[in-house]
Protein backbone atom coordinates (compact mmCIF):
# COMPACT_ATOMS: atom_id res chain seq x y z
CA UNK A 1 0.00 0.00 0.00
CA UNK A 2 1.33 3.50 -0.89
CA UNK A 3 2.33 5.68 2.25
CA UNK A 4 -0.34 7.74 3.51
CA UNK A 5 0.27 11.64 3.25
CA UNK A 6 0.28 13.19 6.77
CA UNK A 7 -1.92 15.60 7.30
CA UNK A 8 -0.73 19.75 7.55
CA UNK A 9 -1.55 19.07 10.98
CA UNK A 10 0.55 16.23 11.52
CA UNK A 11 2.97 18.05 9.84
CA UNK A 12 3.36 21.03 11.66
CA UNK A 13 3.90 19.13 15.18
CA UNK A 14 6.04 16.39 13.20
CA UNK A 15 8.48 18.63 11.48
CA UNK A 16 9.41 21.56 14.85
CA UNK A 17 9.49 17.96 16.80
CA UNK A 18 12.02 16.33 14.76
CA UNK A 19 14.21 19.75 14.66
CA UNK A 20 13.96 20.12 18.42
CA UNK A 21 14.69 15.97 18.70
CA UNK A 22 17.59 16.32 16.04
CA UNK A 23 19.63 18.97 18.33
CA UNK A 24 21.39 15.67 20.18
CA UNK A 25 22.52 14.77 16.24
CA UNK A 26 24.50 17.96 15.89
CA UNK A 27 25.57 18.32 19.03
CA UNK A 28 29.35 18.54 18.01
CA UNK A 29 28.23 21.29 15.24
CA UNK A 30 26.89 23.37 17.65
CA UNK A 31 29.91 23.09 20.11
CA UNK A 32 31.87 24.43 16.98
CA UNK A 33 29.30 27.55 16.34
CA UNK A 34 29.34 27.65 19.87
CA UNK A 35 32.99 28.50 19.57
CA UNK A 36 33.17 30.50 17.33
CA UNK A 37 30.24 32.90 18.21
CA UNK A 38 32.67 33.35 21.23
CA UNK A 39 35.64 33.67 18.85
CA UNK A 40 34.31 36.19 17.19
CA UNK A 41 32.92 38.31 20.00
CA UNK A 42 36.56 38.72 20.87
CA UNK A 43 38.32 38.63 18.01
CA UNK A 44 41.14 41.41 17.63
CA UNK A 45 40.78 42.31 21.14
CA UNK A 46 43.73 42.20 23.88
CA UNK A 47 41.97 41.33 26.82
CA UNK A 48 39.90 38.49 24.49
CA UNK A 49 37.61 36.42 26.60
CA UNK A 50 38.38 38.40 29.37
CA UNK A 51 35.74 41.11 28.00
CA UNK A 52 33.06 38.16 29.41
CA UNK A 53 33.72 39.61 33.07
CA UNK A 54 34.91 43.06 32.28
CA UNK A 55 31.40 43.95 30.21
CA UNK A 56 29.19 42.61 33.35
CA UNK A 57 31.46 44.56 35.71
CA UNK A 58 31.56 47.27 33.70
CA UNK A 59 27.03 47.48 34.13
CA UNK A 60 27.43 46.24 37.78
CA UNK A 61 29.09 49.84 38.85
CA UNK A 62 27.08 51.91 36.54
CA UNK A 63 24.16 50.78 37.84
CA UNK A 64 25.15 49.95 41.70
CA UNK A 65 25.82 53.59 41.65
CA UNK A 66 22.74 55.00 40.51
CA UNK A 67 20.49 52.90 42.08
CA UNK A 68 22.69 51.76 44.83
CA UNK A 69 24.14 54.69 45.74
CA UNK A 70 21.94 57.52 44.51
CA UNK A 71 18.62 56.15 44.85
CA UNK A 72 19.68 53.67 47.82
CA UNK A 73 17.99 50.95 46.13
CA UNK A 74 17.88 47.75 48.40
CA UNK A 75 15.98 44.73 47.80
CA UNK A 76 15.20 44.33 51.12
CA UNK A 77 15.09 40.02 51.81
CA UNK A 78 18.33 40.05 54.03
CA UNK A 79 18.24 41.38 57.57
CA UNK A 80 20.82 44.26 57.35
CA UNK A 81 21.70 43.89 54.03
CA UNK A 82 24.43 45.60 53.19
CA UNK A 83 25.89 47.29 49.64
CA UNK A 84 27.95 44.51 49.13
CA UNK A 85 24.55 41.94 49.34
CA UNK A 86 23.01 44.69 46.94
CA UNK A 87 25.76 44.58 44.40
CA UNK A 88 25.65 40.54 44.03
CA UNK A 89 22.36 40.26 43.83
CA UNK A 90 22.53 43.10 41.13
CA UNK A 91 25.02 41.37 39.36
CA UNK A 92 23.55 37.70 39.33
CA UNK A 93 20.18 39.13 37.97
CA UNK A 94 22.28 41.37 35.22
CA UNK A 95 23.91 37.99 34.25
CA UNK A 96 20.60 36.24 33.67
CA UNK A 97 19.15 39.01 32.06
CA UNK A 98 22.22 39.37 29.93
CA UNK A 99 21.62 35.36 28.51
CA UNK A 100 18.23 36.40 26.96
CA UNK A 101 19.20 39.79 25.65
CA UNK A 102 22.44 38.38 23.72
CA UNK A 103 20.12 36.06 22.07
CA UNK A 104 17.03 38.24 21.91
CA UNK A 105 20.13 41.15 19.89
CA UNK A 106 21.21 38.71 17.63
CA UNK A 107 18.71 36.39 16.59
CA UNK A 108 16.86 38.87 14.08
CA UNK A 109 20.04 38.88 11.78
CA UNK A 110 20.82 35.38 12.46
CA UNK A 111 19.29 33.54 8.76
CA UNK A 112 20.09 36.77 7.13
CA UNK A 113 24.13 36.87 8.32
CA UNK A 114 24.84 33.81 6.89
CA UNK A 115 22.94 33.57 3.40
CA UNK A 116 25.85 30.85 2.45
CA UNK A 117 24.33 28.52 5.10
CA UNK A 118 20.50 28.90 3.73
CA UNK A 119 21.99 27.95 0.14
CA UNK A 120 22.76 24.84 1.66
CA UNK A 121 19.86 21.85 1.70
CA UNK A 122 21.61 20.32 4.36
CA UNK A 123 22.74 22.47 6.76
CA UNK A 124 20.75 22.61 10.25
CA UNK A 125 19.90 26.59 10.36
CA UNK A 126 18.34 25.95 13.84
CA UNK A 127 21.63 25.69 15.49
CA UNK A 128 22.18 28.91 15.00
CA UNK A 129 19.95 30.41 17.56
CA UNK A 130 21.40 27.51 19.88
CA UNK A 131 24.93 28.65 19.27
CA UNK A 132 24.26 32.27 20.32
CA UNK A 133 22.55 30.73 23.59
CA UNK A 134 25.80 28.66 24.21
CA UNK A 135 27.83 31.60 23.66
CA UNK A 136 25.76 33.53 26.26
CA UNK A 137 26.22 30.87 28.91
CA UNK A 138 29.56 31.03 28.23
CA UNK A 139 29.74 34.05 29.54
CA UNK A 140 27.30 33.61 31.81
CA UNK A 141 29.57 30.46 33.83
CA UNK A 142 32.62 32.89 33.79
CA UNK A 143 30.45 35.68 35.72
CA UNK A 144 29.37 33.03 38.02
CA UNK A 145 32.71 32.51 39.21
CA UNK A 146 32.21 35.78 40.59
CA UNK A 147 29.19 35.18 42.04
CA UNK A 148 30.38 31.65 44.00
CA UNK A 149 33.07 34.21 45.46
CA UNK A 150 31.47 36.64 46.15
CA UNK A 151 29.16 34.48 48.24
CA UNK A 152 31.52 33.37 50.73
CA UNK A 153 31.83 37.21 51.55
CA UNK A 154 28.02 38.05 51.46
CA UNK A 155 25.80 38.17 54.47
CA UNK A 156 23.73 35.14 53.49
CA UNK A 157 27.63 33.18 53.16
CA UNK A 158 28.27 30.25 50.35
CA UNK A 159 25.51 27.56 50.99
CA UNK A 160 23.77 24.88 49.08
CA UNK A 161 21.13 26.93 47.39
CA UNK A 162 23.32 27.85 44.31
CA UNK A 163 23.20 24.00 43.84
CA UNK A 164 19.48 25.23 41.67
CA UNK A 165 21.25 27.82 39.90
CA UNK A 166 21.49 25.04 37.02
CA UNK A 167 17.96 24.13 37.47
CA UNK A 168 16.96 27.67 37.16
CA UNK A 169 18.81 28.83 34.25
CA UNK A 170 17.25 25.45 32.08
CA UNK A 171 13.92 27.29 31.59
CA UNK A 172 15.97 30.42 30.79
CA UNK A 173 17.69 28.86 27.60
CA UNK A 174 14.55 27.50 26.42
CA UNK A 175 12.67 30.47 27.13
CA UNK A 176 15.67 32.04 25.30
CA UNK A 177 15.94 29.61 22.16
CA UNK A 178 12.28 29.94 21.95
CA UNK A 179 12.68 33.48 20.81
CA UNK A 180 15.58 32.90 18.81
CA UNK A 181 14.09 30.36 16.22
CA UNK A 182 11.12 33.04 16.11
CA UNK A 183 13.07 36.17 15.77
CA UNK A 184 15.20 34.80 13.11
CA UNK A 185 12.50 33.29 11.35
CA UNK A 186 10.67 36.82 11.60
CA UNK A 187 13.95 38.49 10.31
CA UNK A 188 13.68 36.99 7.22
CA UNK A 189 11.25 38.73 6.11
CA UNK A 190 10.45 41.51 8.18
CA UNK A 191 14.45 42.99 8.41
CA UNK A 192 13.42 46.47 10.52
CA UNK A 193 12.58 44.03 13.49
CA UNK A 194 16.40 44.07 14.38
CA UNK A 195 16.14 47.75 15.01
CA UNK A 196 13.75 47.00 18.11
CA UNK A 197 15.86 44.74 19.40
CA UNK A 198 17.62 47.65 21.78
CA UNK A 199 14.11 49.09 22.76
CA UNK A 200 13.18 46.11 23.57
CA UNK A 201 15.90 44.59 25.29
CA UNK A 202 15.98 48.48 28.06
CA UNK A 203 12.07 48.19 28.13
CA UNK A 204 13.01 44.71 29.20
CA UNK A 205 15.79 45.21 31.72
CA UNK A 206 12.97 47.50 33.78
CA UNK A 207 9.99 45.26 33.47
CA UNK A 208 11.92 42.64 35.24
CA UNK A 209 12.85 43.96 38.36
CA UNK A 210 16.98 43.61 37.93
CA UNK A 211 17.90 46.49 39.81
CA UNK A 212 15.00 46.92 42.47
CA UNK A 213 12.47 44.12 44.08
CA UNK A 214 8.99 42.60 42.65
CA UNK A 215 7.71 44.76 45.58
CA UNK A 216 8.22 47.75 44.08
CA UNK A 217 5.80 47.64 41.35
CA UNK A 218 3.28 49.57 41.98
CA UNK A 219 -0.91 49.06 41.63
CA UNK A 220 -1.83 48.47 38.25
CA UNK A 221 0.86 47.15 36.99
CA UNK A 222 0.61 43.79 38.76
CA UNK A 223 0.59 41.63 35.91
CA UNK A 224 4.65 42.22 35.16
CA UNK A 225 5.11 39.28 37.78
CA UNK A 226 3.99 37.08 35.20
CA UNK A 227 6.99 38.09 33.02
CA UNK A 228 9.00 34.73 32.92
CA UNK A 229 12.40 36.93 33.06
CA UNK A 230 11.49 38.83 36.19
CA UNK A 231 10.66 35.07 37.92
CA UNK A 232 13.11 33.64 37.03
CA UNK A 233 15.68 36.54 38.31
CA UNK A 234 13.43 37.07 41.59
CA UNK A 235 13.96 32.69 42.28
CA UNK A 236 17.72 32.51 41.54
CA UNK A 237 18.22 35.32 43.77
CA UNK A 238 16.13 33.98 46.86
CA UNK A 239 17.41 30.38 46.38
CA UNK A 240 20.77 31.12 45.22
CA UNK A 241 21.90 34.06 47.54
CA UNK A 242 19.41 34.05 50.62
CA UNK A 243 18.89 30.32 50.32
CA UNK A 244 15.33 30.42 50.78
CA UNK A 245 13.18 27.46 50.47
CA UNK A 246 12.01 26.40 46.59
CA UNK A 247 8.78 27.36 45.86
CA UNK A 248 7.73 24.46 43.17
CA UNK A 249 4.53 26.13 42.10
CA UNK A 250 6.69 29.65 40.62
CA UNK A 251 9.31 27.26 39.42
CA UNK A 252 6.47 25.03 37.56
CA UNK A 253 4.90 28.04 36.19
CA UNK A 254 8.30 29.00 34.73
CA UNK A 255 9.18 25.72 32.97
CA UNK A 256 5.79 25.82 31.94
CA UNK A 257 5.82 29.23 30.15
CA UNK A 258 9.74 28.66 29.23
CA UNK A 259 8.22 25.38 26.86
CA UNK A 260 5.19 27.21 25.47
CA UNK A 261 7.30 29.73 24.32
CA UNK A 262 10.19 26.96 22.50
CA UNK A 263 6.85 25.34 20.88
CA UNK A 264 5.81 28.16 19.42
CA UNK A 265 8.81 29.22 18.14
CA UNK A 266 10.00 25.61 16.73
CA UNK A 267 6.28 25.76 14.85
CA UNK A 268 7.36 29.57 13.72
CA UNK A 269 10.82 28.39 12.73
CA UNK A 270 9.97 25.38 10.86
CA UNK A 271 6.92 26.73 8.91
CA UNK A 272 8.94 29.93 7.83
CA UNK A 273 12.40 28.25 6.43
CA UNK A 274 10.68 26.58 3.61
CA UNK A 275 10.90 30.13 1.94
CA UNK A 276 14.22 31.52 3.77
CA UNK A 277 16.17 30.39 0.36
CA UNK A 278 13.87 32.60 -1.91
CA UNK A 279 13.84 35.49 0.38
CA UNK A 280 17.44 35.36 1.16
Amino acid sequence: MPATKPSPVQALIADPARMVGGLWSHRELIWRFTHRAIELRHRGSRLGPLWALVNPLSMLVLYFFVFGRIYGTRFGTLPGETEFDFSLALFLGLSLFHVFTETLSAAPAMITGNPNFVKKVVFPLEILPVAQIGAALFHFIAGLVLIVTGSFFGSAGLGWGLAWLPVIVLPLALLSLGIGWALAAIGVFLRDIGQLTGFVSTALLFASAVMYPPSKIPAGLEWLRFNPLLQIVDLARRTALWHEPMPWTTLGQIYATSALVLTVGAVLFSLLRRSFAEVV
